[in-house]
């Protein structure tokens, strides 16, 4: 053997356990691509990443979530996705240098892998068929076969010009592995995963399509019982006070849905059924459209907002009275001898979330939105029909995507949040943020304009007051309110010194409950404290 032929040996071989790593990436490469183009004849929901992410949602402590959403917004899913596919990579990658010397349970371990998303597929609550199983099972198929098979090129012998020159004397040494043999198989593997993954992505994006149109196709009709118009005043032209109407794009967004469903109006129907319904009913969106509307303007929030958090938005929202429509099916709240003091609403992605009846039917403005801000209800806000309750936090009363109503009590049945730690009852707790100066922000002396927005929605704001240091609580200038069931905005003139100073402030609600000063985690029934920033007046 010459000299170069030992270096090149020796380069091989020092290369082997990268090449092995490389082929375990190729084949988990391969895993994900299949698997999303056989999810576009399964459904989206099935591929492995978002099943094994739901099953991991689901499984994750509350404290956790609430550090996710605290830290990440609505970013959060994105980083659970990513994270996935960064611990796939790394397994992927030892299963490939394990295959250099147990080639068999190298691919075995692949095929672990898919049977585990199979597993989370079929285990999740929207899973209605075991052919939610079949994504994670063929794309671990192809992946094991692909590290096989690259791992294969590795491990076979090509003879050198020396063992061919003493072929007649016996078998040939081996002077190196099938190199161009495995650049071919590598090759063609990652095209074939690329394009399996590209046109699987797209016929998922196809897949939406109808639900697109159905969205396109609705016209709402005007409202029997429309919203006032939002008084003058309402809007402080404060620069970065929020604005009285969040728009559709701002609006917040938190919930379990790695996907966010799209569903097809024409085809949506809801079921109104269980305790105390005398009158079962299926409901198309055509049906709701046909009955009496009423436009409302309501401000959300969710449980997971922290003192001074973004989770609080306010629409226009149009859609019909769910206390009506379930007084047509027979029932009665607790307070007139009806037997059922839980409404459970389920959505098309499985998400279950326990309202109390009494709230729903006390006479507030319980909806079942249709519309918000005077177009559909926005996909990722719950198209086509989500329910909307003022005065709830949104995870005891917002089910977006519904198709379920069950009327059952609470003792009986624990929805999705309850069984990981969260209060079954949750009205929302009186709260004010300062939304300009920002904190850490560099005022000059002189006047400068603090302002902000307060909520408590079903029993409004009655006022505001601002702190500047340990000074003493001064009142807050409130603008015109639009009704008890939205936030209100509010500004304080300030002269500012030079130095730095804390501003702090706090609300009344119409009860004469003022916002306790006790600060609290979001779990279990929502966060509570006053909202304080720190500036440095220059």
């Amino acid at each position: 053997m010459t000299d170069d032929e030992k270096q090149t040996r020796q380069r091989l071989t020092r290369a082997r356990p990268a090449l092995g790593a490389c082929s375990g990436v190729l084949a988990g490469f391969a895993s994900l691509g299949v698997a999303e183009l056989v999810s576009a004849a399964v459904r989206p929901q099935a591929g492995p990443v978002v099943a094994v992410g739901g099953a991991a949602i689901d499984r994750t402590p509350a404290a956790v979530k609430d550090w996710a959403i605290r830290h990440f917004g609505t970013n959060d899913k994105l980083v659970l996705q990513l994270g996935i596919l960064v611990m796939l990579a790394f397994f992927a990658l030892v299963l490939g240098i394990v295959a250099l010397r147990f080639r068999r349970s190298g691919a075995a371990g692949v095929l672990l892998f898919g049977i585990v998303g199979a597993v989370s597929a079929t285990s999740r609550p929207d899973s209605t068929s075991l052919s939610d199983a079949l994504p994670s099972v063929v794309g671990a198929i192809a992946g094991a076969a692909v590290l096989y098979v690259l791992v294969g090129r590795l491990a076979r012998r090509v003879p050198s010009a020396e063992s061919v020159q003493g072929e007649a004397e016996g078998p040939p040494s081996g002077a190196g592995w099938d190199r161009r043999g495995f650049v071919i198989a590598a090759t063609a593997a990652a095209a074939a995963s690329a394009g399996a993954g590209v046109i699987g992505r797209t016929l998922n994006g196809a897949s939406g399509q109808n639900a697109v149109a159905s969205r396109n196709k609705v016209v709402l009709p005007r409202p029997a019982s429309a919203a006032a118009a939002v008084p003058r005043g309402a809007q402080l032209r404060i620069p970065g006070i929020s604005p009285f109407t969040t728009p559709n794009g701002d609006f917040y967004r938190v919930d379990t849905a790695l996907v966010v469903p799209k569903v097809n109006a024409t085809t949506w129907a809801l079921r109104i059924h269980g305790k105390g319904v005398t009158r079962p009913v299926t409901l198309t969106f055509d049906d709701l459209l046909r009955r009496e509307l009423i436009e409302r303007d309501i401000t959300l929030t969710c449980v997971s907002n922290e003192v001074g958090g973004p989770y609080v938005g306010n629409a226009r929202w149009i859609g019909v009275r769910l206390g009506d429509l379930l007084a047509e099916c027979g029932v009665k709240p607790p307070s007139k001898g009806g037997t059922a003091d839980q409404l459970v609403a389920r959505s098309v992605d499985g998400m279950t979330i326990g309202s109390p009846v009494e709230d729903v039917m006390d006479g507030r403005d319980a909806l079942l939105a249709l519309g918000m801000n005077g177009e559909p209800l926005p996909f990722a806000h719950g198209f086509p029909v989500r329910m909307v309750v003022p005065g709830l936090y949104g995870f005891v009363s917002a089910c977006k995507w519904i198709r379920d109503i069950e009327l059952t009590t609470f003792d009986s049945y624990d929805p999705y949040w309850v069984k990981r730690g969260w209060a079954r009852k949750a009205p929302i707790k009186t709260e004010s943020r300062i939304d300009t100066p920002k904190p850490f922000a560099r005022p000059k002396t002189g006047m400068v304009m603090v302002g902000g927005v307060a909520w408590a929605q079903h029993r409004g704001i009655d006022k505001v007051e601002v702190r500047v240091d340990d000074g003493p609580w001064q009142a807050a200038r409130l603008a015109a309110e639009d009704t008890r069931d939205t936030w209100r905005q509010w500004s304080f003139p300030w002269q500012a010194t030079k130095g730095g100073h804390t501003l702090t402030v706090r609300a009344t609600d119409r009860t004469g409950q003022v916002q306790t000063e006790k600060r609290t985690q979001t779990i279990p029934d929502g966060a509570s404290g006053w909202h304080s920033v720190v500036v440095t007046v220059d």
